[in-house]
C-alpha cells in the first residue's frame, strides 16, 4: 500500500472504533435511563429509552456496513481482520443491551402506581448499578486494547448472577405472602432477568476484546453463578 492508502485506512479502522465508542456510551445512557424510569415511574425517561433504541439499531448497521466496506476493499489480515470482526461483533452485543434497556422501559406502566417494596426496588437498583460498571469497564478496555481489563470484567459476571438469584428468592417469598403481589412481582422479575443478559452481553465483549488484542478466546470454563434455583439451567 502508499502511504497515502495506509493513512486512510487507518482512518477507516479508528472510525471503526469510534462508532464502537459511540454506541457503548448510548447503551450505557440507555441503561440507566431505564432504570430511573422504572424507579421514579418518569413515563417520560421511558419513552425517551424507547426512542432512542433506534439510534443504537442506527449505529449498528453503520458499524456493519463500514466493516463489511473494510473487508473487501482493503482484504485485511491478522490483527487488522481481528479488530473488524471484533467491532462486528461489539456491536451486536450492544444492541442486544439496547434492547433489554428499552424492554426495561416498558415494563414500568406494567407495575402500578401502588407503593412499591422499597427492598426489592433497591436490589435491582443495586443489580442495574453492578450491570453498568461491567458494561463501563468492558467497553473501556476496548477502547484501551487492554485485554487484563477484559478479563477482569470477564470473571465479575458471576456477581450479577449471585444477586439475580437472590432477588428471585425474594420475589418468590413476597408473591408467596400475598398473592395480589404475584403481578408486580413477575414483571420486576422479568427487569432483573433483563439486567442479568446485560451482564452476560458485557462478559461476550470482554471474550471478543480478549481475542481482538491476543488472538484467543478466554482459556477455562465462564464463570457463572448458581442460577439453579432461579429457574435457569
Amino acid at each position: 500500500m502508499t502511504e497515502h492508502t495506509l493513512r486512510a485506512y487507518d482512518e477507516e479502522l479508528h472510525d471503526l472504533s469510534q462508532l464502537v465508542a459511540e454506541m457503548g456510551g448510548l447503551a450505557e445512557r440507555q441503561i440507566r435511563a431505564s432504570i430511573d424510569a422504572l424507579i421514579r415511574r418518569d413515563k417520560d425517561l421511558a419513552a425517551s429509552v424507547i426512542t432512542a433504541d433506534g439510534e443504537v439499531d442506527a449505529l449498528e448497521r453503520r458499524i456493519e456496513e463500514l466493516a463489511i466496506q473494510l473487508i473487501a476493499k482493503r482484504a485485511p489480515l491478522a490483527g487488522d481482520l481481528r479488530e473488524i470482526v471484533a467491532a462486528l461483533r461489539i456491536s451486536i452485543d450492544l444492541e442486544r443491551v439496547g434492547d433489554f434497556a428499552k424492554n426495561i422501559a416498558r415494563r414500568y406502566t406494567a407495575l402500578g402506581s401502588e407503593s412499591d417494596p422499597n427492598q426489592l426496588m433497591r436490589r435491582v437498583e443495586q443489580m442495574a448499578n453492578l450491570a453498568l460498571v461491567q458494561i463501563r469497564d468492558v467497553l473501556d478496555s476496548y477502547v484501551r486494547r487492554d485485554a487484563t481489563e477484559a478479563m477482569a470484567v470477564w470473571k465479575r459476571d458471576e456477581e450479577i448472577d449471585a444477586l439475580y438469584t437472590a432477588l428471585f428468592r425474594e420475589l418468590l417469598t413476597y408473591m408467596m405472602e400475598d398473592p395480589r403481589n404475584i403481578t408486580f412481582s413477575t414483571h420486576l422479575l422479568f427487569c432483573a432477568k433483563y439486567i442479568e443478559r446485560i451482564g452476560d452481553h458485557a462478559t461476550n465483549i470482554a471474550e471478543t476484546v480478549n481475542f481482538m488484542i491476543k488472538g484467543e478466546l478466554p482459556q477455562g470454563t465462564r464463570p457463572r453463578g448458581d442460577l439453579s434455583d432461579a429457574g435457569v439451567v
